[in-house]
């Protein structure tokens, strides 16, 4: 999930009772919400680095671990510099600081795991991607169902209210400019927006905001349970549909849309080729052909050769439905590397890549 959505979650959890449990409890909520993202640095060395170790290391079980103790820590120490400068003795205390840092970073890998990037739990023992295929990267009603309870609460100052009216002009931006958005969304969208406006002004729950919270994490909770029973559905239903057509799949993954909890793009993928499907089930015909199927690309000695250039490490760890594309050159080869999830074609863009190779199959430098 996006970085608003982690935030929003370690928010909401703190505007619960469990912000009473010890001084720091909302820093530890929230810091730990985002911590395993720690990994995003990685994108700034290279795009192939960051497709290799990302939803890695910091999201496995050995991370669900290591970085709550050392949140803890962290905390613990500022807790400690603080009541030195204040002549006062520390307040924050360890235990319930570990457990609610624990509850934090384990939230994440597990939002992390409803979209169809996936996340590696078991690293770093194990490199297996897991995919709940339930929610689109960047979902607005997690965003409106989240941030509730939190503009509620932290928009009672001047400085805290207009950053809420800048956080919500940015986000209503974003939503509406969905590509293939349907108008309900955007509509929806604005009338959640509203209504969010309408309880601050009028102040409606001041002085509930904790009993607010805890509705707006069932009703997500409730939301996500209804997404992920909804792709499995979509794939049941594609599966029947096969069946009707005597084809056999190797694989079905049903991503969501953007903003649209009632579509699922689909992807099957069978021995040699990659169909694409969407799931409708507002329309009279539920499930169409969406895109033009194309071919997976053998797996054969110039793909081999191409997996193993350096510069598609990442890549080839990352991919879930890869495609190749194999042209003739005058010197050798030229392949291109996509994963169809967010790549049609093979070309460039996330999950993408190009090797060149010369006749002996050896690797061009770049």
């Amino acid at each position: 999930m996006d970085p608003i959505a982690h935030t929003l979650a370690g928010a909401t959890l703190a505007e619960t009772r469990l912000r009473n449990a010890t001084p720091f409890a909302s820093p530890a909520l929230i810091l730990g919400a985002n911590a395993p993202d720690i990994d995003v640095v990685t994108m700034f060395i290279s795009r192939d680095l960051s497709l290799g170790f990302r939803r890695g290391w910091t999201h496995g079980v050995l991370a669900m671990v290591v970085l709550p103790i050392v949140l803890t820590a962290l905390l613990l120490l500022l807790d400690r510099a603080i009541a030195h400068w204040r002549g006062r003795e520390p307040r924050a205390r360890a235990g319930p600081l570990l457990g609610l840092s624990t509850l934090a970073v384990v939230s994440h890998p597990v939002l992390d795991w409803l979209n169809t990037y996936g996340v590696r739990f078991l690293m770093p023992f194990d490199g297996t991607w897991f995919y709940g295929d339930a929610l689109f990267v960047v979902d607005p009603w997690v965003w409106l169902l989240l941030g509730t309870s939190v503009v509620l609460a932290r928009s009672t100052s001047r400085v805290g209210m207009a950053a809420w009216i800048v956080l919500g002009i940015a986000t209503t931006s974003l939503v509406t400019g969905f590509e293939g958005a349907p108008a309900a969304t955007r509509l929806l969208w604005c009338a959640g927006v509203a209504a969010i406006v309408w309880l601050r002004l009028a102040g409606r729950w001041t002085g509930r905001i904790p009993r607010l919270a805890t509705l707006c994490l069932s009703a997500a909770a409730l939301y996500i349970v209804v997404m992920v029973a909804a792709s499995l559905l979509a794939e049941r239903q594609v599966a029947a549909w096969l069946a009707e057509r005597d084809d056999t799949p190797v694989a079905i993954m049903a991503s969501p849309a953007p903003g649209n909890p009632l579509l699922r793009h689909v992807v099957v993928a069978d021995a040699e080729h990659y169909h694409f499907l969407e799931v409708d089930w507002l329309s009279a015909e539920p499930i169409r052909i969406s895109l033009p199927s194309i071919e997976r690309g053998g797996d054969n000695a110039v793909t081999r050769a191409a997996l193993t250039a350096p510069h598609v490490w990442g890549l080839d760890t990352w991919t879930r439905f890869p495609a190749y594309r194999v042209e003739q050159t005058k010197d050798g080869y030229r392949v291109a590397i996509s994963d169809v999830r967010y790549v049609w074609r093979a070309g460039s863009g996330l999950g993408a890549a190009v090797v060149e190779l010369d006749r002996d199959l050896r690797v061009r430098s770049r």
